[in-house]
């Protein structure tokens, strides 16, 4: 069983020169997680720190949105800071982007004047005498101004003969009232019930209405041609200067996270201290490089994780790392999702890997629909499918796909049918004796073989059962014997007194239901004292584990601690057994499901058949397939987890840079 990750402690003493290019080593490498970030003796004023390379990264990310640039992603990003040119084009292009927007501001908003103004004027189209003569009428008195469409006809009709209602352009939202001067009071009050809002006759609105439309939308075509023309100018920068913003947008990003974290560091006038935890393996490479990249002026030295002194005193955890192949380290997540393992202890992720594939497949046994998850697996790590963080779990899909694929070939499953895998059935099942199809029957009928086989699937998942915690426990006991806590090892409900406990009781219940044997004296012997030392095993683990006092809180309370703990021994190891059940359960479901899918194709026609085929097996895939693995993963943290993880570690994330989009 292989261990965590063994890693170090580095101290690095840097030259204010070299510091930049350290830490730009540090992110590109990926394998340097910073131990404590403190900050700098001489930046009092840290507060007014500005980092001018992140002004900058501000700037070029305005200006890639203005110019409609595509952005950068984290696949793109080169491991190159910005340099001092960088910042001299950078400014120019800023400067330009500045006079774009300016000029663009300024056509934009005069072409929406003219083209509100215009619309106004167009209100007034149908008045065939000079604006300004409106309002020097002798026997009129007239009102322009708003109302909502939908109420221009009920108002004309609340008018009625005190006044005429004249509607101004197309929508009738825009009106003219006209009344005798006598009869205005009256046309006013029908005008205030109906909402009606005065609009002030623009201005310019001085000559015949046809004479002022047509300059105005001669206004309108010339600023339209100058939006034009600026956005015409604004594409061909955006063509001649995309790579370079997009460049430069990178080493941005970079130079400011490298300026943020310089920011953090513990200094002097001419020397950076970082510190910062590696993995042993990656020791001896990390620093010649580092040695390489500063001509020999960096100080580097090297701890055991049992020589700092903050780790002895419990106040920092080792980070940890897993190291494994392709196939084992898409798991990973699913461990630290759950919590990190201590540093030094045993690494759970194969057994994860292992027992997630193996329990899928038997939950999810269909050979087409594994193919499909296989191949949309293959399709994800070949970036084929792509579906962001989730391209990293192909391998997950193709492994649980195949598992599928085997216990399919087992039950006889294809698409829900038993027909097409019959011939490869009754070839094996012929090497073997009679041939018969499927090799397992799995889905229940008449015939009282297939209720025995169903039993004997509970049986073997309960027996899988038994097998992962049996695991879970020897992991427990290993890493508790790593941590030199033999106490724990040999006492509790997860240590040794428990395991022998949990052994003795399966294989005495064998014996009995499979052998018939009668219980003897020292059946009840091993079962009792095993049981003791599980539930009662508090004192005995301080003792070994030279923690005192021995009995914590009085001996009455080390009796109902006991008590409670013997109900927890027992019901725990029970209920973690036989939830294995489901397995089976879900098993047994998978073919039922198939059994209804093909029955109503069957009932629906060739074409209505072959729909139902489709979607039924769709669903199940998506549905049903996110369903088990929700149980499965269930199984391994309530379950096998369960038994071993009593202490969570800390994470080892190293330091990487990233890109930023705040547009």
């Amino acid at each position: 069983m292989a261990k965590t990750t063994e890693m170090r402690l580095v101290e690095l003493m840097a030259l204010k020169q070299d510091v930049q290019n350290v830490i730009l080593y540090l992110g590109k490498n990926g394998n340097f997680q910073f131990q404590t970030r403190k900050r700098s003796v001489q930046k009092d004023d840290d507060k007014n720190f500005v980092n001018i390379d992140g002004h900058f990264f501000d700037c070029l990310q305005k200006t890639r949105a203005f110019f409609n640039i595509p952005d950068i992603s984290d696949s793109e990003l080169k491991f190159v800071a910005a340099t001092d040119d960088d910042r001299d084009k950078a400014n120019k292009i800023i400067a330009a982007t500045d006079e774009f927007e300016k000029k663009s501001d300024e056509k934009n908003e005069k072409l929406s004047q003219i083209t509100e103004t215009l619309k106004e004027a167009e209100s007034f189209s149908n008045l065939k005498i000079p604006y300004s003569q409106l309002e020097h009428l002798s026997f009129l008195s007239l009102r322009i101004g708003r109302i909502t469409a939908d109420n221009f006809g009920n108002l004309r009709d609340a008018v009625g003969f005190h006044g005429v209602i004249i509607p101004l352009g197309n929508d009738k939202s825009k009106i003219l009232a006209v009344s005798s001067k006598k009869g205005r009071f009256a046309l006013d009050t029908e005008l205030k019930k109906f909402g009606f809002v005065n609009m002030e006759i623009p201005e310019n609105f001085n000559g015949i209405p046809e004479e002022v439309l047509v300059s105005m939308q001669q206004e309108k075509v010339a600023a339209e041609r100058d939006v034009a023309k600026i956005n015409e100018e604004k594409k061909n920068y955006a063509d001649t200067h995309a790579e370079e913003i997009r460049r430069l947008l990178g080493a941005f990003c970079i130079s400011k996270q490298i300026k943020d974290i310089q920011n953090g560091l513990e200094s002097t006038s001419m020397v950076y201290r970082l510190t910062g935890w590696i993995p042993a393996a990656d020791s001896r490479n990390f620093m010649k490089e580092l040695d390489d990249l500063t001509e020999g002026r960096i100080a580097i030295r090297e701890y055991l994780p049992t020589e700092v002194p903050s780790v002895l005193r419990g106040e920092e955890k080792v980070p940890v790392k897993l190291t494994h192949g392709k196939f084992i380290s898409a798991f990973e997540r699913m461990i630290f999702s759950y919590g990190s393992p201590l540093y030094g202890t045993i690494d759970p992720t194969p057994f994860v890997a292992v027992f997630f594939t193996f329990l899928f497949g038997i939950m999810f046994g269909d050979f087409g629909q594994g193919l499909v998850i296989f191949l949309a697996g293959l399709l994800m790590a070949k970036k084929v499918i792509k579906v962001g963080a989730w391209n990293k779990f192909a391998p997950i899909f193709m492994g649980v796909g195949c598992s599928s694929c085997v216990m399919g070939l087992v039950t006889g499953e294809f698409f829900g049918t038993e027909k097409v895998l019959e011939p490869f059935a009754m070839f094996v099942t012929g090497l073997f004796g009679n041939p018969h199809a499927p090799i397992l029957k799995v889905m229940p009928s008449s015939n009282p073989n297939s209720i025995l086989v169903i039993f004997g699937i509970f049986g073997v998942t309960i027996a899988l059962g038994f097998v992962i915690n049996s695991i879970g426990l020897i992991v427990n006991m290993c890493n508790n014997a790593l941590r030199r806590k033999f106490g724990n090892v040999f006492f509790g409900k997860c240590g040794l007194a428990g395991i022998l406990f949990y052994w003795y009781v399966v294989a005495f219940a064998v014996r009995i239901a499979a052998f018939h044997h009668v219980p003897a004296v020292y059946d009840w012997v091993v079962i009792g004292v095993s049981l003791f030392f599980a539930a009662f095993g508090e004192p005995f683990e301080r003792l070994f584990n030279g923690e005192r006092p021995v009995v914590e809180n009085g001996f009455g309370s080390l009796v109902i601690g006991g008590i409670v703990e013997l109900i927890e021994v027992v019901s725990s190891y029970l209920s973690s057994t036989i939830s294995f059940v489901r397995v089976g359960a879900f098993a047994l479901a998978h073919a039922v499901l198939g059994f209804i899918i093909e029955l109503m194709s069957s009932k629906c026609g060739p074409v209505g058949g072959i729909f139902v085929l489709v979607a039924g097996n769709a669903i199940v895939v998506v549905l049903e397939g996110m369903i088990v693995a929700i149980q499965v993963i269930r199984l391994q943290y309530y379950e096998f987890f369960s038994k071993f993880f009593n202490e969570t570690g800390a994470e080892f994330k190293p330091l990487q840079f990233h890109y930023e989009n705040k547009i």
